[in-house]
């Protein structure tokens, strides 16, 4: 299997190919310049494997939660990608792949991005016998003090959540907090590594099937009134 992924939900920009069991990633903190970076890097990580586009058996893409420009891009470019080579896409929870840069002994992981406006993406999970994270809820976004957090006696958090609200979230969590990294984003490495189980699962679909998710729908509605009011 030839998979290619790519995650442009944060301010972390990275492109990832699968080949086999070798995975190689290309990744870069680039604040607003994931339209001009993710390009490159996908031709880079081709050459590098000594492929074209038209080798690839399947496409990923983190499908968010996360900022919205970010998350369109992703969205659009893989769609493109995936029709034009008429491949099947995957989409990825881009929380889901933050939550795999959890140190491996962590039983629960805690998901968090930074969202702006005082409020947070996160979901929860729980790692099963087999080593995979299963989700713990449902993905939500929200100010730190109002998340619903299972009640479990041990937490590793990830993400960028965690440098814009650690006070509360260690207040909230207390003891059970086991480590902490802020700087953690969702990488196309993580993706692909999801990607590559959910089509071994039989989970790729039409490149149109597979949706953004915001959390954030007012931001969404907002910016197309925006451009409904420009046109």
């Amino acid at each position: 299997m030839k998979l290619l992924a790519i995650e442009t939900t944060t301010e972390s920009c990275s492109a990832a190919l699968a080949l086999g069991d070798e995975l190689i990633q290309r990744s870069e903190l680039a604040p607003r310049r994931h339209a001009e970076r993710i390009i490159p890097m996908i031709d880079e990580l081709l050459a590098e494997a000594g492929i074209n586009r038209h080798a690839l058996d399947v496409l990923a893409v983190g499908r968010g939660p996360g900022a919205f420009t970010g998350v369109r891009l992703g969205i659009s470019l893989a769609q493109g990608m995936a029709l034009g080579l008429d491949r099947p896409l995957i989409g990825v929870s881009s929380l889901q792949a933050l939550a795999l840069a959890a140190p491996l002994e962590a039983g629960h992981v805690l998901a968090v991005i930074d969202a702006r406006m005082g409020e947070l993406y996160a979901a929860a999970y729980r790692r099963d016998p087999e080593g995979e994270l299963q989700p713990l809820g449902r993905e939500q976004v929200a100010p730190a003090a109002s998340l619903v957090l299972p009640d479990e006696a041990e937490w590793a958090v990830v993400g960028t959540g965690w440098l814009a609200a650690g006070e509360i979230l260690e207040s909230r969590l207390g003891p059970a907090v086991r480590s902490a990294q802020g700087e953690r984003y969702p990488q196309a490495l993580a993706v692909a590594q999801l990607a590559a189980a959910k089509f071994l699962r039989g989970e790729a679909m039409a490149p149109e099937l597979v949706q953004p998710v915001y959390l954030r729908d007012k931001v969404a509605e907002t910016l197309a009134e925006r451009a409904a009011q420009r046109g």
